[in-house]
């Protein structure tokens, strides 16, 4: 089961796609616009993003260019109804991982979805299921967290940077870690950025984030996570 965003402005088509992805076993997001396409992924962890080209308030081509600027290394199947090779060409410079041409069969369409998730099982989240860390029970495989009495929202980001601190739990993880693996190379905030990222997430799973007892601060290197 993957976690999949479709950004596309036909509502036949989204509402098409949805039905086909949840058949198939996925929970499925749309957006029927680019703006909200690109805030939505930004909030939260997709397995996969199939995007249309074509969208109102934001082109497809814009969204794809603005995630990748922002570090997001989501999978990308871009749609467009143009067959010139040259936008295929500029869809995957921005960073789209795959492109089909409308219209297109079903089955096609899944056996490209199927294909890209293989190729990025460390985007799936399957290395890890539920695991609990501090107040939060967190379902790394379909993205959900909670506490004892709530839902609980995390972003792309915070998601990415609980991932990696648990896969490192017990061990000293550098801020220059952090950014390389939440941000890449290519877009590398300050460790500032990270600290504002640790004590977001420290409100949501500490009792006391004043006093924390799972996510240390190790001075002047970086944090430690504590189960």
């Amino acid at each position: 089961m993957a976690a999949i965003l479709i950004v596309e402005d036909e509502a036949e088509m989204a509402s098409g796609l949805k039905d086909t992805f949840e058949f198939d076993g996925h929970d499925i997001s749309i957006a029927n616009n680019g703006q909200t396409g690109l805030e939505m992924a930004l909030a939260n962890a997709y397995n996969l993003i199939i995007l249309d080209v074509m969208l109102p308030e934001k082109s497809g081509f814009d969204v794809c260019k603005e995630l990748r600027k922002n570090g997001s290394k989501t999978p990308i199947i871009m749609l467009t109804a143009s067959k010139q090779e040259i936008d295929k060409v500029r869809g995957l410079e921005l960073g789209a991982d795959d492109y089909i041409t409308k219209p297109f069969s079903v089955r096609e369409l899944l056996a490209r979805v199927k294909a890209v998730l293989r190729r990025y099982p460390e985007n799936s989240g399957s290395d890890l299921k539920s695991v609990k860390i501090g107040q939060l029970e967190i379902d790394f495989e379909h993205y959900k967290a909670k506490s004892e009495t709530a839902n609980v929202d995390l972003s792309y980001k915070e998601y990415e940077i609980l991932k990696f601190l648990y896969q490192h739990k017990n061990e000293v993880v550098s801020r220059d870690d952090l950014l390389n693996k939440v941000w890449g190379y290519e877009i590398y905030p300050t460790s500032r950025t990270v600290d504002n990222f640790i004590a977001k997430i420290r409100k949501k799973i500490e009792k006391d984030p004043a006093n924390p007892e799972h996510i240390l601060t190790i001075y002047g290197i970086g944090y430690k996570l504590l189960e």
